[in-house]
């Protein structure tokens, strides 16, 4: 989904994801932080209006990057750690510098990047070598329901931009990234990937 849509749709964001967030997003958030190493550096990509910043350990030091102005206005003005910087940036060219962080992540962000390979390899670039990546989103799920969310995605991109299909651990493993776990959850549709750069 281009920034200019988010840009759009910032104001009613939080509200739309309210439900969500309180039938399993919140749980599986907490769980992706606890992925992350304790301590050093850490990148967000795609914070949107800052949904995560309730997750980050008040010591926290990093930074978190989105492309959508609209989305940073809102997430400005919600509660963070004093060492996270907010960045306006889009994932496949990070306005970073190489091995700046020991670890990145990313939640519900791969299915609209318009190039999750560039992307990827952003996040090598950025994330020191032996550091870690970890990554939430909905892909397309194994099995009888593959071939479903192919014909949806037919639909959800014209739509939103939202790839429904993506095959996200395989493009991270084909970006150089090597994919350690991948713990799946609502019949497959989203997964939570951690990897070491």
């Amino acid at each position: 989904m281009a920034a200019q849509t988010y840009d759009e749709v910032a104001p009613k964001y939080d509200a739309a994801m309210r439900p969500l967030e309180r039938w399993f997003l919140k749980r599986w958030r907490a769980e992706l932080f606890a992925e992350l190493p304790k301590g050093g550096v850490i990148l967000e990509v795609g914070a949107g209006t800052g949904l995560n910043f309730a997750f980050y350990p008040q010591a926290a030091v990093g930074v978190a990057i989105e492309p959508s102005i609209e989305m940073l206005k809102i997430a400005r003005n919600k509660n963070r750690p004093e060492g996270l910087t907010l960045v306006q940036g889009f994932a496949e060219k990070l306005p970073l510098g190489d091995a700046s962080f020991d670890a990145a992540f990313a939640s519900l962000v791969f299915c609209t990047v318009e190039s999750p390979q560039a992307a990827f390899m952003e996040l090598r670039r950025v994330v020191r070598p032996g550091g870690t990546v970890v990554l939430l989103d909905h892909v397309r799920p194994d099995g009888l329901l593959g071939p479903v969310f192919d014909l949806l995605n037919m639909i959800m991109v014209p739509l939103c931009g939202d790839h429904v299909n993506r095959r996200t651990a395989a493009t991270a493993r084909t970006a150089g990234l090597d994919v350690l776990r991948i713990q799946k959850r609502g019949l497959g549709i989203f997964n939570l990937i951690t990897c070491r750069v």
